[in-house]
Parts: C-alpha cells; sequence; structure tokens
C-alpha cells in the first residue's frame, strides 16, 4: 500500500465539501463519495440490480440504475490496495454509519483509518448556526469550517474491538435486510418501510400546504437526535399515503414543488 492518501466518504455532499476543505488547506488527497443510501433498500447483498428494482418498485423511483453504476466505481477504488484509507462516518446519520458498516463488511481484516465525527463539535461561521454547535454529519459543514478545523487531524485507527461490533452489528442488519434502518441508541436497526408515515401525517393539516413544506417539516422532525431519512423516501411515502387515502392530493404528484396537501 503506498503512502497516498483517499479518504472514503458517503455522501456526495460530503464528498464535495471535503475536496474543497483540502484544496483550501493545500492538500493534494483523493475523496470519493458514495452515491447510493445503504440506510434504505435491499443489503443482502446491496446488488445495484436489485436496489433499481425495488427503487422503481416500493419508491416508484426510476432511473436509480444510474446511481448504482455510480456505486460499483465507488466500491472498486475503496477497496483497491493502492491508497492508505481514512474513511469518514458520523453515527449521528443512517446514511453514512450504514456506509461506513458496508465498508468494513467488504474489508475483511485490512488496516484502515477513521475520522469519527458522532461527538465532534464545531464553531461555524455561518450566520443563525449556534456557536459552537455538535455535528450531525460531514454533509452539513461549510468547507471552511472542515478547513479552519483540520478535521483530518482527527483520524484515528479502527480498533479491532470496533471492528468486530460493526461486522457484529452489520451482519444482523444484513440477514434482517429490511426496507430501513434507522438509529436508535447510537446503533442502526431495521424499520418497516411505514415507520415514519405517522411523522408525515402529523405535518399535514386540514388547509392545504405545499408538499415540499410538509416534507421539509417532516425532515426536521425526523433528524432530531440524528439524520434518519431522506426526502426521497419520505416523497414515497406521501405517494402511498395519498394512495391509501389517508392524505389528499392536488396538482402534480410526481413533483413535491407542483403539488399540494391536506
Amino acid at each position: 500500500m503506498s503512502g497516498s492518501i483517499l479518504h472514503v466518504v458517503f455522501n456526495m455532499s460530503a464528498a464535495g465539501t471535503l475536496r474543497a476543505a483540502l484544496q483550501q488547506a493545500g492538500r493534494d488527497e483523493r475523496v470519493i463519495g458514495l452515491a447510493d443510501s445503504l440506510s434504505f433498500g435491499p443489503i443482502d447483498p446491496p446488488d445495484p440490480a436489485v436496489r433499481t428494482a425495488w427503487m422503481d418498485q416500493e419508491l416508484e423511483v426510476s432511473g436509480w440504475d444510474e446511481v448504482g453504476g455510480q456505486a460499483t466505481t465507488f466500491w472498486d477504488e475503496a477497496l483497491s490496495r493502492t491508497h492508505r484509507k481514512v474513511a469518514w462516518l458520523s453515527r449521528r446519520s443512517a446514511q453514512e454509519y450504514a456506509g461506513f458498516l458496508e465498508l468494513l463488511w467488504r474489508l475483511g481484516d485490512e488496516t484502515i483509518e477513521i475520522v469519527d465525527l458522532t461527538d465532534a463539535v464545531v464553531r461555524a461561521g455561518d450566520p443563525g448556526v449556534p456557536n459552537p454547535h455538535q455535528v450531525f454529519s460531514l454533509a452539513e459543514l461549510n468547507s471552511f469550517v472542515v478547513s479552519d478545523h483540520q478535521l483530518w487531524n482527527f483520524r484515528q485507527d479502527l480498533t479491532s474491538d470496533m471492528r468486530d461490533a460493526c461486522r457484529g452489528q452489520w451482519a444482523r442488519l444484513r440477514a434482517e435486510n429490511a426496507p430501513l434502518r434507522i438509529l436508535r441508541d447510537g446503533e442502526l436497526v431495521s424499520a418497516p418501510i411505514t415507520y415514519f408515515d405517522p411523522v408525515v401525517l402529523s405535518c399535514a393539516t386540514a388547509e392545504w400546504q405545499k408538499t415540499a413544506r410538509i416534507i421539509g417539516e417532516a425532515l426536521c422532525e425526523t433528524w432530531t437526535g440524528g439524520m434518519q431519512i431522506g426526502d426521497i423516501e419520505l416523497f414515497a411515502r406521501v405517494r402511498a399515503l395519498v394512495a391509501a387515502g389517508r392524505l389528499q392530493c392536488r396538482g402534480d404528484l410526481l413533483d413535491m414543488h407542483r403539488s399540494e396537501l391536506r
């Protein structure tokens, strides 16, 4: 393994933030990001074709084969032995944590360093951001915050105990192969596809509201204590709730910005 560093990130927005931060610091290091989110959909195994079919059937999202192709490229590079790997994660982000667990599953006993932001506290320069505040995900940070704090210096070796615990957790989740994986007490647990339906319904009122607004409010509700789910999954559940007669819709329900719910 050469001394060149490869930063492995499980969120495309986070990957862009880290690239910009490294450039600002004058560090010539490569960053790769996972386009797919293993916090939802089949993971035993996370075969791109199977996940694409599930997205089409369960969430009514087409074109996921492109994401699957990007994921295949990501895994090929992430598993390459030509770089010294540094994996970035937060156990307050279901997407990042799930991606990290899959990486450890595939790496076996290969040495890897990690930057675990779960308990990180930073000072942000953005107006309206609490100062200091706890980090949910690398994706939420400004690149200047990452570079100013030089967060890459917080990397540490992955211990054998942590590796074993993570692989045991992922083995259980793979065996369950549930539609969703959510955060609970610092770990990922399986959940049904309907898990966040009550949250969506609680954000709707008797008055017509933009679908995007309801989804945004539901996201805020679900992110208490961690980033649990994304708008893609919630929008799919909105459509399912409309089909079941639990919500009413007017406008184009394929576009959350051009439809309304009550």
